[in-house]
């Protein structure tokens, strides 16, 4: 009997939260989806689950016909607490402490601040993923003075957000408490305190370098909601109605908890909301942190991985659920199980059973950045690392080898990123087993082989000519490996070692083809 599917299981996890946002909010004319992050360091991949995220429910949004504004929020206005411990010059840092980031001169010395830095990094790179937002500087909107009404609400009702907050700490805030944060038009730290607001605009401070002011937040922008104020104040002005948090924000009494309930105070009710897990590098232990220096950003993954691969590994998991980012065999996996979902999608392959054509479907193009018109060009990537091995790592040469198979625009610009990719990983990342050398003279460990093994090696190679292919080569060498009786995965090794100097290498008959026979029967003849 045939077996039907729900609507549920032909759906993928991005329409499902689309539908759930729709739900909780009505139908609207425009959905507001958001993220954002303090710029202190370096954006790594931990950070950009939360962009692919929220891409990816505002196609799922877009899918159902609406109106979708996906804005990405710099918090450059933030705090310079903590040095990242790969940044260089980090004497010059130590000078900004406690100063806005916005403020922090670019260690790398080529941007005009340490923030512009860290944005520039992530915004350069994300069109080639398809990925489009309105990126807003928190340090523009704030020293443009237009989150004065944000800062007087909660300036008024600062008992009660402090109330909300104590209620999910251990001990109570002590002290002068303020929402409000200023920094010292002398020294431009935050290290001051609010002596006086006068219930209007007007605030006074003094700061510890001895500076004392009063001024108008509707006229001078030196002040900031801080973050468990800060954010949902933004929810409301933007009128924001998805945005999901990381692990640490989405536990109980986290910051998302209480922006759930200090936004009510700006009569604005919370976005709808989910959680994703924390996302690490294979082998590195624990989560990625830019202060520990432990990460991996989008220009480094797409060194290894083409665009729509680095989405399909995120599209494929539920955002609740942790997995790591592999850099050894586990890549050629990756590539694989990608060309079989584009197969699927084309109907050149049939599903798995355990999933239904309308989710792989869904799955491919979430992950595509651009869908071609037919089942375009798919060079696994081992394949092409012998042929780059092959051509001692010339490029143009590896591309020549798969010319013939490139049709359109499409097939072009896949082939070259898998190449570039494909050396990238050779040349930093790829474990031993699969890195190879064709030797120009045999090497001392093939010459100690068995006496019988050099004879079978050498009347195989007597038996070989240029016209033969693959399978040709395969039988020649299984004729002579049970005519000398030695077991054909020892002559393999062998035969590897006369040409690569390992046990082990890519597909044998293949790589004589690639070698060329008069080369193969040269060295063999060393022996």
């Amino acid at each position: 009997m045939k077996q039907e599917h729900t609507a549920a299981e032909k759906e993928h996890w991005p329409d499902h939260v689309a539908k759930k946002i729709i739900e909780a909010k009505g139908n609207l004319p425009e959905y507001i989806v958001a993220a954002g992050i303090t710029p202190s360091g370096v954006v790594h991949m931990g950070n950009f689950r939360e962009i692919m995220t929220v891409h990816l429910v505002a196609k799922a949004l877009e899918k159902l016909d609406k109106k979708v504004r996906f804005i990405y929020s710099w918090d450059d206005y933030d705090v310079f607490r903590k040095i990242p411990a790969n940044f260089p010059n980090q004497e010059k840092l130590k000078k900004y402490l406690r100063q806005p980031i916005v403020d922090v001169p670019d260690p790398f010395e080529c941007h005009n601040s340490y923030a512009e830095h860290n944005e520039k990094v992530l915004e350069e790179e994300l069109p080639s993923m398809g990925i489009y937002p309105t990126f807003l500087h928190q340090a523009q909107k704030y020293r443009a003075c237009e989150y004065a009404d944000g800062m007087k609400t909660a300036l008024l009702k600062q008992d009660e957000i402090k109330g909300i907050l104590d209620k999910w700490r251990a001990e109570d805030l002590e002290g002068i408490w303020s929402p409000v944060r200023v920094f010292c038009e002398k020294c431009n730290t935050d290290d001051t305190t609010i002596t006086g607001y006068d219930k209007h605009y007007t605030i006074t401070y003094s700061c510890s370098c001895g500076f004392k002011d009063s001024f108008d937040m509707r006229k001078k922008g030196i002040a900031k909601l801080q973050w468990r104020v800060d954010w949902p104040m933004r929810w409301a002005f933007e009128k924001v109605r998805f945005e999901p948090s990381g692990k640490e924000h989405s536990s109980q009494g986290g910051s998302n908890t209480t922006a759930n309930e200090i936004v009510k105070i700006f009569d604005f009710e919370p976005p709808h909301h989910i959680m994703y897990e924390f996302i690490s590098i294979k082998g590195s232990g624990g989560k990625m942190s830019s202060s520990k220096g432990n990460t991996m950003d989008l220009k480094e993954m797409k060194s290894i991985y083409e665009p729509c691969v680095i989405k399909y590994l995120f599209v494929r998991t539920i955002p609740s659920k942790a997995f790591d980012l592999s850099f050894d065999g586990d890549v050629i996996t990756l590539y694989d199980a990608f060309d079989r979902l584009e197969r699927v999608y084309f109907g050149a392959e049939q599903p798995a059973k355990d999933s239904t054509l309308e989710q792989q479907k869904a799955i491919y193009e979430y992950s595509a950045v651009e869908i071609p018109k037919k089942l375009p060009i798919q060079p696994g990537l081992r394949h092409i690392t012998t042929g780059l091995q092959l051509n001692v790592m010339d490029e143009a040469k590896t591309y020549n080898h798969f010319k013939a198979e490139v049709k359109t625009k499409f097939d072009e610009t896949r082939l070259r990123t898998r190449i570039s990719c494909a050396k990238n990983w050779l040349l930093h990342y790829a474990p031993e087993q699969f890195l190879f050398k064709v030797q120009d003279a045999v090497q001392e460990a093939a010459k100690k082989m068995p006496k019988e093994h050099k004879t079978a090696l050498k009347e195989f190679a007597g038996m070989i000519s240029q016209n033969m292919n693959e399978d040709e080569l395969e039988t020649t060498f299984k004729d002579v490996s049970e005519k000398s009786n030695i077991h054909r995965s020892e002559l393999f090794k062998s035969a590897y070692l006369v040409l690569l100097n390992k046990e082990l290498g890519p597909r044998l008959f293949s790589l004589i083809i690639n070698i060329g026979i008069p080369k193969v029967k040269a060295l063999v003849k060393q022996l």
